[in-house]
């Protein structure tokens, strides 16, 4: 999981993904763009583009279908629904409404929410499995007394 948050801290990543999203939602009966479409909507080389694109393929985020020379990307819900889930059980009854995908990734595109999100949830879960650690280690530490107790170390 930590894999797709710092994939989606990558603002031209988040822009792809946001580019895409309109396109599925307002653009073409298929929801796909090519490379160049691609460039030529967010101002970027091709080489960027195709190695932002490789990087969300190899996560999911992204299907491709190619035709003779010709790429064609199309947006991949299924990670980000995995994100989704995860985030819920962080929040409230009282927070967790239901948003909509494209006013979550528009939100994220041109804005440094996405680094912030990727970062506090990073923190998050380092802080998790810190404490969960800390537990272990608390447990660990007594199983010898416990065992002590019941004569188990042969004592």
């Amino acid at each position: 999981m930590a894999d797709i948050f710092d994939l989606l801290a990558d603002e031209t990543r988040r822009e792809l993904l946001v580019t895409l999203l309109a396109t599925r939602v307002h653009g073409t009966p298929r929801g796909e763009l090519s490379v160049s479409e691609l460039v030529e909507k967010l101002g970027l080389s091709q080489p960027t583009v195709s190695k932002h694109l490789q990087r969300l393929r190899e996560h999911g985020l992204v299907t491709v279908r190619t035709d003779g020379q010709h790429h064609f990307y199309k947006l991949d819900t299924a990670p980000l629904r995995a994100v989704e889930s995860w985030v819920a059980d962080f929040l409230d009854e009282g927070e967790a409404e239901q948003t909509d995908a494209a006013t979550a990734f528009s939100a994220w595109s041109g804005a440094d929410l996405g680094d912030t999100l990727g970062r506090r949830l990073a923190d998050g879960t380092h802080q998790a499995r810190a404490a969960a650690a800390d537990v272990h280690g608390k447990v660990a530490a007594r199983l010898p007394k416990i065992g002590k107790r019941k004569g188990i170390d042969g004592e």
